[in-house]
């Protein structure tokens, strides 16, 4: 082993590497590193020391103990394969005793799902007289809606709404960054679009300063707020600090949805998530579409689906996402409106 190395160098290194190199995103990066963490709690000394049979046992029978099942042993290996095989590159040990690891097999995993039924029951709870209700419904409709991946949701701001033209009409698109920094553009359904509307236009949200700088350096607007936060004190509570966490959208589904007797095995994001690629499908809305419209990334297609046009992807979403098949006030609302163009 190279001497000028340490664990915890080595380590940060790593993460750094594989973020700045690999695209990774910071939250991958330090799961990764948790779990090289782990194996020195393992090894009880510097993993760089590590052996070939003891990262089998690590990866394999001590997790396996743990109650790590195969499913959620992949990221070990991941980590411990990625990081070996870098340190090896890199000359800090001599040859990789990851090597030889391999995955574990596992089953298909059917993903837990919220029904149709209940996803109305949800999307219907939400008090409209109230500023965080219409927020709630808000939310609720773009997940229900488009798809969106939590850590999607809550990175919007108000600039990553776009206006589209769909067979003469406007109406509105949103994009999204997930997966590090990859983008996606997800047609919203009529549903969502008219709550989202109904929010910016709320005077209790035109009060909050929002301000925030977005990635490309240009001013802009948190999307979804927060209305109260006791670790931050009243003068910072602005821009930034008023973003949603992921934590506080898997409250208000809780909330919500225990509120109105739903199984709290469907109330999480990504069930959310699941029954919008289910309608798709249902639907029988072409393969390369749903991909495009999940932000399911293949090389194999990716050069095909991104030149999918918004007018395609908006009839698609009108037609069989879960808001299309569900009545709720907003969807009951548009029915007394005359089309607008």
């Amino acid at each position: 082993m190279n001497g000028n190395w340490t664990q915890t160098t080595a380590i940060d290194a790593w993460m750094e590497y594989i973020q700045a190199n690999k695209g990774r995103s910071p939250r991958t990066a330090e799961a990764y590193g948790m779990a090289l963490r782990k194996l020195s709690e393992f090894l009880g000394r510097d993993v760089l020391d590590a052996t070939a049979e003891e990262l089998e046992a690590f990866t394999g029978l001590w997790l396996h103990k743990r109650g790590v099942v195969a499913l959620s042993r992949k990221p070990y290996i991941s980590a411990v394969k990625g990081f070996f095989a870098w340190a090896a590159w890199r000359g800090i040990i001599d040859g990789n005793p990851a090597g030889e690891l391999v995955h574990p097999k596992t089953g298909l995993v059917l993903p837990e799902t919220i029904s149709l039924a209940n996803a109305e029951r949800l999307a219907c709870a939400p008090d409209l007289a109230t500023f965080t209700g219409i927020r709630d419904s808000a939310i609720l409709h773009v997940l229900l809606g488009c798809g969106l991946r939590v850590s999607g949701l809550v990175g919007l701001n108000e600039g990553d709404l776009l206006e589209i033209e769909v067979d003469g009409r406007r109406r509105l698109a949103v994009r999204t960054f997930e997966k590090g920094s990859r983008e996606r553009r997800v047609p919203m359904p009529k549903e969502a679009e008219a709550i989202v509307r109904v929010y910016l236009g709320h005077e209790e949200l035109l009060e909050i300063d929002r301000d925030v700088v977005d990635r490309r350096g240009h001013a802009d607007k948190v999307l979804f707020v927060s209305t109260r936060n006791s670790t931050v004190s009243e003068d910072r509570y602005r821009g930034e600090e008023r973003r949603l966490s992921r934590q506080s959208v898997h409250d208000i589904i809780q909330k919500h949805g225990k509120a109105v007797g739903i199984p709290e095995r469907e109330l999480h994001p990504h069930a959310l998530r699941h029954i919008y690629g289910t309608e798709l499908t249902e639907d029988e809305i072409p393969t390369l579409g749903v991909q495009d419209l999940m932000g399911h990334s293949d090389p194999k297609s990716t050069a095909v689906y991104t030149a999918l046009s918004m007018r395609k992807k908006t009839r698609w979403v009108d037609k069989a996402s879960p808001l299309a098949k569900v009545r709720t006030p907003v969807s009951e609302l548009l029915k007394r409106l005359p089309d607008q163009g």
